[in-house]
């Protein structure tokens, strides 16, 4: 919901149509319902949808909505939507397709309504690979400016440490080429601080010789799942930094794309990705193998255009609620306090709730951004979808879940694990430092709060 001083006065649909050279669709009109996000449970209902072509029709949509007191929202695929109310316009990316590959400077120019999917597989055609999530299936610009903790965020980092330059369309409607040489703040503020700062239409990264991993994960029967969480804690302890895993509880549904092996049945899942030499990663990984007999096992040499296979994320869209929160550590205590609360035998409801390993070249670091929680140890995710007959009960689980898991919280939270426009998720995600120099950047280049609405840091008005 948007923050505007100013009520919206006149429908903008008028003016929008004159201005953009896209689609612009009111309630009930053809493309409208392209505002429906992935995430189901989440209301979306903009008082109009702008289906931009081009940077020049944000820009318009911006100066638009400025002359209508409205706000101006934007999505893509709409993993981490939010509500959006008809005092914003959607302004949606996907037509901006553009994927060129230059594999002679191992780049990749991406507009925003590009899938990390396509760009890794024009990448893999010269061996080579982006940083990218769990879910190949998320868009590109909203995982970056997320900052990017990936299936290979140990090994390699944030996927924002990879990005060259940003093409950015503040609040006024100015569009601007972010570069860490010409535009030092706005990067370091696009660099995490999601859509404070404007709307990126496209944007340059680094791409990196990964032609094949070893990975994929190992699926444990809910009866061993104690024994394979107290493992994984000992196991991720020594860790190379070759090396990010995870581990999950999971309780999958009978679907057609959940192998039947998992299905209807509570498992443990280990995921594992190395970019190291496979017989090193093999043994490193032996372990977690010796700890049960998996009922399924995927890892292994596979192509990087593979690496969704890794996590295995759902592609349809559905009603999810998510909590998180990040770790400091993960003791003898904590592991049996999540198998009380989450483990097999405890009543959850939720489909996933997952642990990553964190550190290595996360912990390390890159240039200046707005990312505050390179120092955090794990991360704590929780996913339960809202069907009957356990919609009612997943949300207050969740929060016992973070709750219980407090005394080894560090309190944050990744801006893409946990999107949300309150200030008090806000001020998870962001430090008190942090949030005041976005804070100023965001209202130097959007003055009358156009940007004001979603996961952004504004200073509060009066």
């Amino acid at each position: 919901m948007s923050t505007l001083a100013a009520p919206p006065t006149t429908d903008p649909i008028p003016d929008l149509r004159a201005a953009v050279e896209g689609v612009v669709a009111g309630p009930g009109e053809p493309g409208y319902d392209r505002a429906v996000p992935w995430r189901l449970d989440v209301e979306v209902s903009p008082s109009a949808v702008v289906l931009a072509t081009s940077g020049d029709d944000v820009s318009a949509t911006m100066r638009v909505a400025a002359a209508h007191g409205l706000t101006v929202a934007v999505a893509s695929t709409g993993h981490g939507a939010l509500p959006i109310d008809e005092s914003s316009i959607l302004v949606h990316t996907a037509s901006l397709t553009g994927c060129v590959i230059d594999p002679e400077t191992r780049t990749a120019r991406v507009g925003a309504g590009v899938r990390w999917q396509q760009v890794i597989d024009l990448a893999a055609v010269h061996g080579l690979a982006p940083v990218v999530g769990s879910a190949p299936d998320v868009g590109v610009i909203g995982f970056l400016t997320g900052a990017g903790v990936g299936p290979l965020v140990r090994s390699v980092g944030l996927a924002c440490d990879r990005v060259r330059s940003f093409d950015l369309v503040t609040g006024t409607g100015e569009q601007l080429h972010v570069t860490p040489a010409a535009r030092p703040d706005l990067f370091a503020g696009l660099c995490g601080g999601k859509g404070t700062l404007g709307i990126v239409t496209s944007v340059e990264i680094d791409l990196l010789p990964i032609a094949e991993i070893y990975g994929g994960a190992l699926y444990f029967d809910g009866s061993d799942s104690a024994a394979v969480l107290r493992a994984w804690r000992r196991w991720t302890a020594d860790l190379s930094d070759d090396v990010t895993t995870s581990i999950a509880f999971l309780q999958l549904p009978q679907a057609p794309d959940v192998p039947p092996p998992l299905a209807g049945r509570f498992t443990v899942a280990v995921r594992y990705a190395s970019v190291g030499d496979p017989d090193a990663a093999e043994a490193e990984l032996g372990p977690m193998r010796a700890v049960a007999t998996p009922v399924v096992d995927t890892i292994g040499v596979m192509p990087y255009r593979d690496i969704g296979a890794v996590h295995s994320d759902p592609v349809d869209p559905m009603p999810a609620h998510e909590r998180h929160t990040l770790l400091s550590e993960l003791t003898v205590d904590a592991v049996e306090t999540m198998i009380e609360v989450a483990g097999a035998g405890s009543g959850s409801p939720q489909a996933i709730v997952e642990l990553r390993l964190l550190g290595g070249e996360m912990a390390r670091g890159g240039a200046a951004d707005a990312f505050c929680h390179r120092g955090a140890a794990y991360s704590l995710l929780t996913i339960g979808v809202l069907v009957p007959p356990v919609a009612d009960a997943i949300p207050a689980h969740a929060a016992r879940v973070i709750e219980a898991m407090a005394p080894w919280s560090t309190g944050g939270e990744f801006p893409n694990f946990s999107p949300a426009a309150d200030p008090d998720s806000l001020a998870r995600c962001y430090d008190e430092e942090t949030r005041a120099w976005l804070a100023a950047l965001a209202e130097e280049h959007d003055p009358n709060g156009v940007l004001r609405v979603g996961h952004v840091v504004r200073t509060p008005r009066v």
